[in-house]
């Protein structure tokens, strides 16, 4: 499948592992809680590492490690949880986090725009069908009233 990143469309290079599955060779994406308890493994592993933010999870969990991840996947659970606009909005400002942030899961189209202004620098939308929607989407408003993290 593919995702926007700086947005341009560009082929996914990730994959998700659930807690129980076995480490894989390449880019692969965990949970917070698999990144804490295995670690030291991650980090030995042949490939990129990310870890998955949920909205309940604590991004200060990952404050000092965040040198060794290359990518920060906020999973929303759905469009009305705004809880991980303020996680994007910390890794950026607080934890000063200079790679990829990107949403994926239950976010609207129209939520594009207002992710980007806090951080957020990639969408994996849940149907290949919305990509060309989400893109639209980061060029909604021309004019903005407040400053952003980028």
């Amino acid at each position: 499948m593919q995702v926007i990143k700086d947005k341009q469309i560009i082929a996914n290079t990730w994959t998700y592992l659930t807690d129980d599955e076995p480490l894989l060779t390449g880019d692969v994406i965990v949970s917070v809680q698999r990144w804490l308890q295995d670690k030291s493994a991650l980090l030995a592993h042949e490939g990129k590492i990310g870890v998955r933010v949920t909205s309940t999870d604590a991004v200060a969990d990952l404050a000092n490690d965040l040198q060794h991840i290359e990518l920060i996947e906020l999973n929303f659970p759905a469009f009305a949880d705004g809880r991980l606009f303020s996680q994007a909005w910390l890794l950026r400002e607080r934890y000063h986090y200079h790679g990829e942030i990107r949403a994926t899961g239950n976010y609207l189209p129209d939520q594009v725009f207002y992710l980007s202004r806090v951080g957020v620098n990639a969408f994996s939308p849940s149907r290949v069908e919305d990509i060309t929607t989400t893109l639209a989407g980061l060029n909604t408003f021309t004019v903005k009233y407040q400053p952003s993290v980028n």
